[in-house]
Parts: C-alpha cells; structure tokens; sequence
C-alpha cells in the first residue's frame, strides 16, 4: 500500500496540542526519550492525534511561527511488513546494508507539502513519492533513510537547513542508530554535493555530520577524499588562461579579480574562491536594488546604455590603461586604444568621463588635469602594490562590497560553476586542469552519505541499571546488529535470554519465533549472575532457532559484476547480459543515459566467448 487515506479520521479539535516546531524533538519534548529507539518512538507517538486508515498513523501539529501564524504537520505512519509493497528495502541494499534482517515494521516521518495551515480535513499521503518538504523512515531497529527534503526552492514554508535542522532533532531524540540519505540536493542546475564539496571538502549536508557511505560505480572513500582534494587545490592562476573559449578567458578575467579583491586575502586555489563566495553569499542581502558593480555610474541619469555593454566598455577601458605600464596616459590616447573593441563612441565618453578615480578589480582609475598640456590624462594604480596589505583591503572590502548584489553573486558562482565543472565544456585536456573532469566525476558519483547518531552501547545510564550488547547469530557470515540491553544489578542469564527474545521478535520478522539456546564462546546456567560472568558493556553472540525468512536480500536475486568493480547494486542503472544473466551498469557498457537499453546485450566476456565459437568447429 503506498498510499494512506487519512480523511476517515476524526475531526480535529480546537483544543488539539500545538507543538513548537523548533523545539519538537529535543529530549523532554514531547516525550523524554530514555529508552531504546522503538521505545522512544512509542513514547513519542502517545503525544500524538491517532488519525484513521489502514496503517496505524498519528499526526502532530507544529507551530512554525506565532506572528504571523503558521503552522504545518508531522504525520507518522507504522507501515507493518504485511502491508508493504517491497519486502527488501531498496534503501538499504544502495548503501551497503543489504545484508541486515528484514525488520518487522518501518516508521515513516512525513511533513506534507501541501498540507495548510487549517484542519487536516482530507488528506492521501503517498509513501512511495519524493514530493513532501520531508520524508524519513526508520526500520525498527533504529536503522533510517532520509528519503527526501524540498525546501522553500520548491514551494514549501520551510527552508532546507530548517528542515534538516528538525529531521536531525528528531533523529537524536529517538535515539536512531545510523541514518542514510542520498544527496541529489541542487540549486539553480548546481549539484551541491560539488559545489560544497569544492568550497568545504564535505557536502551540504556535512552541515550536520553526514559522511561518506557509499559511492556509485565503484567509487571508494579514498577516491572521494583524494578527488576532492585534488580540484580544491586546482590554482586560480591557470584557470582564466586555460579555458578553451576567449570569451570565456575575458569573463573569468572579470570576475577572478573581482573577489580577489573583495576578498581581503589571498585566493590562490579554486576551493579558497568557491569557499569564499559561498561564505559572501551569507552576507549579501537577498533583496538588493543594485543592478550593476557600478551603481554610482549606472545611477547617472544620462546613462542610456545597458548594465553589461557599460561593463564591457570598461573592461575595454581598464585593459588599455594596463598596456601603458602604469603611466599617465591622455584621454585621446586611451580612446582611440578602445575604439577598436567598442564602436559606440557615446559609450566610450561617458564610461571615460565616470570611471575618474573609481576602483575596478584591484585597480584604481585616477584621472587629473596635466597643468603644463592642460589635457585630461588617466593611469591605472594596483592599490594592493601601492597601500600596505593591511591599509589597502579594508579599504577596497568597504568600498566593494556595496558593489555586489546578491544576484550578481549568484550568477558568477553559476558562471563559474558551468564553465570550469561540466565535462562538455572545451577545457584543455593537459596539465592540472585534466583532473577537473575526472575529479567531478568522482564527486558527483558519491551521492550515499551516512550519520551515526546512536551507537550499540548508547542507552541511558541508571543508577541501578548496567548495559549488555547483544546480536543473534545466523550462520557464519550473517548476523543481526547488536542491541542494547539495560540491566539490573543482580540480572541473571534467564532475565537476559527473556529480553533477548522478546526485543529481536518484535524487531525482526525471521525472527518472530526465535528462541535463544546458547550463546557463543560460553556456557553461562540461567541462574548465574550477568554482571559476575561477564563485565558490562561486553557484547554477547546468542544462538538458536530462527522461521525461514533471515536475510535482508535474497542471494541470487541479481548478480552484480561490472567492469568498474562494483559487486552490488548501487541504485544506477544497469543492464543485464542476456547469457551470463550478470548485471552491468549501463554507463560502463558504453550505453549513453538518453538511450534505451537494447533488448539484447552481450557482455565483454559472452562476446569473445561466442567469437571463439568457430574456432573450435570441426
């Protein structure tokens, strides 16, 4: 069932608990979350309005903001593993846990999008979709997967960093044990897992200490430290005269300086500009009325011209004062240098006549009367030559951050990003820049990242209570994830066995008949003491029967061997031989993304076998 009809509940209340939004999830709120996670969540879903439909779902009513109100809700459905359309969690055969039991029941967390500020009168939550402003769910042995958060970029009331702020309280709170997420996050047709990764060397959501998981196509952590570090250190200095059009060699001549300046420091790599401006980015007012990096000159009333042929033209102006070396030079002189790159001899009078005494980039246009010619003469001053480091960089940041718009921002970072990351781009293909499509590559391939948030031995401490960790052992190679179990002073093994059994049955459904018979390396009677055997916090294997359903997937189920070295599925694309039945990503086959798989395929290795056919023909 992935859909849930909750216009057969109950019709709200006026006096229905309201919730603080920012708050919602901290410990003692609503609930004080001692215990183990699906204790935690029982405690939570007790503050919650049961609302109706096949699955047990309860709802929350959070309040956003109190002036002006806004108010959203938390829906929270027990999906049961008989109601579920995929026994095995895709989820978490694409990060790499493929291998854990098949719990028995899993807890979606859904803020609606669509869901108003009124009474929930009607409302078909779609469980399978990616359209909510969040979706999160949690197996019942605290293991989760942040399925999808839509920030205010798609319509919703929340921010992203908003939501992912609660999606981490609530995470912590119920003692959640280890959370995936996928990171498909962009911005403006920016991936942010290679935007942050080159400005921080971590993702967007390393924010909140999400780390490396899993990696596509045979990526491993190594490659993605190494790849990011490799295009952070990519030097500035290369790549304004390495790009492969002159148009865009002239932008990136523009706009590199541009922040160098800003900046007040030296900007050497492409990770210290793309920190930098991201870091700006927070500083800058969204809503800004400059329309130009030369406001006073645009704001001139006989300024007839567009904001970009005005730019143009004093670039044009800036690069004949830099051919004089930084001597006087007269206005006539730097005219008619210009004249060949700007027809339009208005344009060039009135940029000459504005740009007197202006600093563009790093340069200072001083203009002055020559008292002996009497003829106006221009010179270019690099200030941060000319003033001490110290004196000369507040002085330009003062003057030049005015002269950034939070827009033009955004669209340098976009120009950059275009021009220097995409691998279509005609960039050359040596020296340092070759890793730039490569490094990308890497990057954008790594989209699984994991938090930790509660480990085996994390439960509260009680005065009169000591803590155990247990796993039930299947074979060899398979086994459950250890849980924690808090124990009394004077618990025998008896007490232990009985809250081994009771919480791997409600956890597990291979295990719903379980009965622990020993318990590996010892052979403790049901009366001895734990805490006189064993010494707490030690971690104890126990054995015994288990129903016929152990494994997280089934062996057999698809036979993953491409030639990139990836053994599992990974969640892309993939094709599989027609012989062999091996499964190959599509990518590696050499199968373009806009294709259709054909309905034949033949791996490497099935082709040469069937071209030695002949060969061994009488």
């Amino acid at each position: 069932m992935s859909q849930l009809d909750l216009s057969g509940g109950k019709k709200r209340k006026r006096s229905e608990r309201v919730f603080k939004f920012k708050t919602f999830g901290e410990r003692g709120y609503p609930a004080e979350f001692n215990g183990s996670f699906q204790e935690n969540v029982r405690a939570l879903l007790d503050f919650g309005h049961v609302e109706g439909g096949a699955m047990p779902s309860w709802s929350f009513q959070l309040e956003v903001r109190r002036h002006p109100s806004s108010y959203l809700f938390l829906f929270v459905v027990e999906e049961p593993i008989e109601l579920s359309l995929e026994l095995h969690c895709k989820h978490c055969q694409y990060i790499g846990w493929g291998h854990h039991m098949i719990c028995n029941k899993k807890y979606h967390f859904l803020l609606p999008s669509k869901v108003g500020s009124g009474d929930c009168k009607s409302n078909m939550i779609e469980l399978q979709g990616e359209g909510h402003s969040m979706h999160g769910v949690f197996h019942s042995n605290g293991f989760g997967h942040l399925l999808c958060v839509n920030g205010s970029e798609t319509r919703s009331d929340l921010a992203g960093y908003q939501i992912m702020e609660f999606w981490d309280r609530l995470c912590s709170g119920l003692g959640a044990r280890k959370v995936s997420l996928k990171d498909m996050a962009k911005k403006k047709g920016m991936d942010l897992r290679l935007l942050h990764a080159v400005a921080y060397g971590k993702p967007w959501f390393g924010r909140w200490d999400y780390t490396f998981g899993r990696g596509s196509y045979g990526v491993n952590q190594e490659m993605y430290q190494s790849a990011i570090k490799a295009i952070q250190n990519i030097p500035l200095s290369l790549i304004a005269h390495q790009l492969g059009f002159e148009s865009c060699q002239n932008e990136m001549q523009i706009i590199l300086p541009r922040y160098q300046v800003v900046s007040g420091q030296s900007l050497v790599t492409l990770g210290d500009l793309f920190h930098f401006m991201l870091e700006l980015k927070f500083r800058i007012p969204k809503e800004s009325n400059i329309n130009s990096h030369y406001p006073g000159i645009m704001s001139d009333a006989s300024c007839r011209w567009s904001p970009k042929r005005v730019e143009m033209a004093i670039h044009v102006v800036v690069e004949a004062l830099k051919r004089a070396e930084f001597r006087w030079v007269s206005r006539q002189h730097v005219r008619d240098v210009a004249r060949a790159y700007i027809g339009d001899t208005g344009l060039l009078d009135f940029v000459l006549k504005s740009l007197g005494n202006h600093i563009v980039g790093k340069y200072f246009v001083r203009r002055c009367l020559n008292p002996v010619t009497k003829v106006l003469e221009y010179c270019l001053e690099d200030v941060s030559r000319v003033l001490p480091k110290q004196e000369a960089f507040p002085l330009i940041e003062a003057r030049l951050k005015p002269m950034i718009s939070w827009a033009q921002l955004m669209k340098d970072i976009f120009y950059m990003y275009r021009n220097i990351f995409r691998e279509q781009n005609a960039m050359t293909n040596n020296g340092v820049l070759a890793t730039i499509p490569m490094a990308s590559r890497i990057i954008l391939d790594s989209k699984y990242f994991t938090k930790e948030y509660c480990c085996e031995m994390a439960a509260n401490d009680e005065a009169n209570k000591r803590k155990i960790c247990c796993a039930v052992m299947l074979t060899e190679e398979a086994s459950t994830p250890y849980h924690c179990f808090a124990l009394k002073d004077n618990a025998i093994f008896d007490d232990l066995k009985y809250d081994v059994e009771k919480t791997f049955r409600e956890t597990y459904f291979g295990l719903r008949d379980f009965v622990a018979e020993s318990i590996r390396n010892m052979n403790p009677k049901g009366s001895d003491l734990v805490f006189k055997t064993v010494k707490p916090g030690s971690k104890i294997d126990f054995e015994g029967k288990q129903g016929s359903i152990i494994g997280g997937i089934d062996e057999g189920l698809m036979v993953v061997d491409c030639v990139c070295g990836t053994k599992d599925d990974d969640g892309e694309r993939m094709v599989c031989c027609d012989v062999c039945q091996v499964w190959q990503h599509s990518r590696c086959v050499q199968i373009p993304e806009n294709e259709e798989v054909p309905n034949i395929f033949l791996c490497s290795n099935c082709e040469q076998d069937i071209l030695c056919f002949p060969d061994s023909l009488p």
